[in-house]
């Protein structure tokens, strides 16, 4: 999968960019001829979470758990993890993005005067916040730092990254974010590696990615996975994706095909076998395995 962050520093020549601390990234992207991705349908990963304003344009970012047009006047914050991105080559896009990773969110709201409640336990994976006169401004007023020729001082850029969180927090109308904020904060870190692992199990991450999405290292993700899931993170891969492929061939009338795409499987035949030796039948007779095993 591609990794978003990294392709838009690679692409220096289509966007201006600002960097914070190596970590906090900002852009503004508008040319027509800016594709970073090449195909209509991009897989594509963040291990930060995203805030943009679109100035112009359309995008569509599929999900685990649905689907989100994104288009001229939205807001919204991505949460870190997978998705598939459905560009639309006739018209341009425009917009301000910022890359925030979580120990920024966290260091920022810990400061605020008023407390950080936590009221969902469950968080879409596109989050639209509410576009206020104010939020609009913000990202507006950033316009006049990409336009000009010099380079703000980092200290700068770290003033309006904070900003920009306590503009969302501060909005009663974006409760949810606000409490994905929250559970950056406090939430055990096994709430929050069940939660990572539910929403992006469909996508093909290798070990290593899922450790970052979790922030832990390659060795520590494995063995807290082992002790939270009661199996390696391979075989519960496997077992989800399966389940889920099973799902969308007898209730969605998914093609063999797009099953194994949307299940996060390399290729069909990899697919076709593994679903055989779990089911004991092929893809293809799909509506015929029984009710137990759903």
């Amino acid at each position: 999968m591609v990794n978003l962050q990294e392709r838009v520093l690679s692409y220096p020549q289509y966007c201006r960019q600002f960097i914070c601390k190596d970590s906090l990234i900002t852009i503004f992207n508008c040319p027509p001829e800016a594709r970073l991705m090449k195909n209509k349908f991009s897989d594509l990963w963040s291990q930060e979470n995203y805030i943009f304003y679109v100035l112009e344009g359309k995008k569509t970012w599929h999900t685990a758990h649905g689907s989100y047009e994104i288009s001229e006047g939205d807001c919204v914050l991505v949460r870190k993890g997978a998705c598939i991105l459905e560009q639309f080559f006739d018209i341009g896009f425009c917009l301000v993005l910022f890359f925030i990773p979580d120990e920024f969110i966290y260091e920022t709201l810990k400061s605020r005067s008023a407390p950080i409640t936590k009221i969902n336990e469950k968080y879409k994976p596109v989050i639209r916040l509410q576009a206020t006169d104010t939020l609009k401004s913000f990202f507006v007023s950033m316009y006049a730092y990409f336009a000009g020729t010099s380079t703000p001082d980092k200290s700068l850029l770290e003033l309006k990254f904070k900003e920009l969180i306590l503009n969302i927090v501060d909005n009663p109308g974006n409760v949810e974010a606000l409490s994905y904020f929250s559970s950056l904060m406090n939430e055990p870190q096994a709430v929050s590696m069940e939660r990572t692992m539910n929403d992006n199990f469909c996508f093909n991450l290798s070990l290593e990615q899922y450790a970052v999405l979790c922030n832990r290292s390659l060795s520590a993700f494995k063995r807290d996975f082992q002790k939270q899931f009661n199996c390696t993170p391979g075989k519960w891969l496997l077992e989800k994706r399966l389940q889920h492929a099973l799902l969308l061939l007898r209730h969605q009338g998914k093609t063999v095909a797009e099953a194994a795409f949307e299940s996060g499987f390399q290729n069909i035949s990899h697919f076709s076998r593994s679903f055989k030796e779990r089911f004991g039948s092929s893809p293809t007779s799909a509506k015929e395995i029984t009710a137990m095993n759903p």
